[in-house]
């Protein structure tokens, strides 16, 4: 009798850690660094040629690799990315060196971007095709733009011609496309077989692929017919033929849609993996939960920093590079900025004759762009959701306008309460009301118009949009408080 794969023991694999032991993780590691680096300067203090203080350096440097070795090999790929991330670069250099051999692969495939150009750069050739050998061709392709080119080549090499096929299509789609993250390794099936055939099928396979919810029926020409959930497979009569059990009616996705939408029907229709076909109704690939996770990880991080006007970077980048990224916008609100003082300072013959003016338009700005804010947030939200059309883009600029509008009335009252019992003029609380209401307004208007008129040009809807917000804001609610001022209290 031959031993079933159930009773074999599995292979030692890293424990996963929890958010909170990674962090926990990241400060011993940061703690061995700083006694390592402690122990380096005070033997740098000894006198130079000191033999025996040198020796003590190795030891204790060989010690503390050591430990933190030990403790990388107990940490999974993905904790050992975040430690990655978290440190500066000479730092990150010295821990990607001690990593095994074995977790490169994932490690590199698990950590952003910014710091995986970093971790290739300090590899040489050899190691880099180690790690990368025996990587699926999905996986490969998202690798190769960080790459050398004869690195890639020689691991094309090593791939069989379905592989080899596997990597060009996948390198082939736009990057921000379902072909760009869909992986080949899936469960495919006859419709004209039995479920008994079937499990018999699955049986002998080492190992089903990762959020397996469904098997893929096709025919000969590989054209998907439908679908068979494990559910039906497991509690349905083993002399079944597929074909009366499968669903032929399914959500089917091509590569060339946008990831973003790929994601949106994910959360719509609650998939664990849906299936790529291509025009010819061939099915080419798979999408998991897996690869939509990352795709909205990636969407949010991207939108929270395009609000600020800036892209990703290493948060230990040289001055250089963060310079680069975060000087243009800084300095375009720093023009907008200029701009609302040139409007104020128009207004100084009002201002000079009744100075409180000067202590209340802040609150007009700032409600303002608060205002603006909401509803520029829930526009781009609605926008990536694919929530806005032609048809009900009118509705929803007429009842954001309306909503602002209702809730700068009842806000505008506590405001002007406010400039009352500061001035003791029921004028200029009137004024404060009014100017508080429009500048509601034209915040509600700014936060509809610049992610959609950005978007209708291609462009991302969130990209600097909080330092145009704050531009017209300050600008015209500036202009507005003060030439109120000017006209009904002068």
């Amino acid at each position: 009798m031959t031993q079933s794969a159930a009773a074999q023991k599995p292979p030692a694999t890293p424990r996963r850690l929890d958010p909170e032991d990674a962090q926990h993780a990241l400060a011993e590691v940061q703690e061995r660094l700083r006694r390592q680096q402690l122990v380096a300067d005070l033997v740098h203090r000894q006198e130079e040629g000191d033999s025996k203080a040198s020796l003590v350096e190795d030891l204790v440097h060989r010690q503390h690799e050591a430990e933190l070795k030990t403790l990388l090999d107990g940490l999974h790929p993905a904790d050992i990315a975040f430690i990655l991330e978290s440190l500066p670069k000479d730092e990150r250099q010295a821990i990607w060196a001690l990593v095994s051999p074995e977790h490169d692969a994932d490690v590199l495939l698990e950590v952003e971007d910014w710091v995986r150009e970093s971790l290739i750069e300090a590899m040489d050739r050899q190691d880099l095709v180690a790690a990368t050998g025996n990587m699926d061709a999905d996986e490969l392709a998202d690798l190769a733009p960080d790459l050398p080119p004869d690195v890639v080549a020689e691991v094309q090499k090593g791939l069989t011609e379905e592989e080899r096929a596997q990597l060009l299509e996948a390198m082939g789609y736009p990057e921000d496309s379902v072909g760009a993250i869909m992986d080949f390794e899936m469960v495919r099936v006859r419709e004209d077989v039995t479920l008994e055939v079937v499990l018999r099928y699955l049986r002998r396979l080492h190992e089903l692929p990762d959020h397996t919810d469904q098997i893929f029926v096709v025919d000969r020409q590989d054209k998907l017919q439908g679908i068979l959930p494990l559910s039906r497979l497991l509690v349905s009569e083993p002399e079944t033929e597929v074909r009366a059990v499968m669903n032929s009616d399914f959500l089917a996705l091509n590569p060339l849609d946008s990831d973003a939408d790929a994601a949106g029907a994910f959360e719509r229709y609650d998939l664990v993996s849906a299936p790529v076909m291509d025009d010819q109704g061939r099915l080419i690939g798979r999408v998991t939960i897996a690869d939509v996770v990352d795709v909205m990880r990636e969407d949010s991080q991207e939108q929270a920093l395009s609000r600020a006007g800036l892209q990703e970077e290493d948060i230990f980048a040289p001055v250089a590079t963060a310079l680069r990224n975060r000087a243009p916008w800084l300095l375009f609100n720093l023009c907008t900025a200029a701009t609302a003082s040139f409007v104020a300072s128009q207004f100084e013959g009002t201002v000079s004759q009744i100075v409180i003016l000067a202590f209340l338009m802040s609150i007009v700005a700032g409600i303002g762009g608060n205002s603006g804010n909401q509803t520029m947030t829930l526009i781009i939200r609605a926008l990536a959701m694919g929530r806005i059309t032609g048809r009900n883009l009118w509705q929803l600029v007429k009842r954001e306008l309306f909503v602002t509008l209702m809730v700068g009335l009842c806000g505008s009252l506590v405001a002007a309460l406010f400039a009352w019992v500061i001035s003791h003029s029921v004028s200029i609380a009137l004024v404060m009301m009014a100017a508080m209401v429009c500048n509601m307004l034209v915040g509600a208007s700014v936060g509809v118009l610049v992610p959609m008129v950005r978007a209708r040009f291609g462009k991302d809807p969130a990209m600097g949009s909080s330092v145009l917000l704050t531009f017209a804001t300050d600008s015209l609610g500036f202009f507005i408080f003060l030439g109120l001022a000017t006209i009904f209290l002068l």
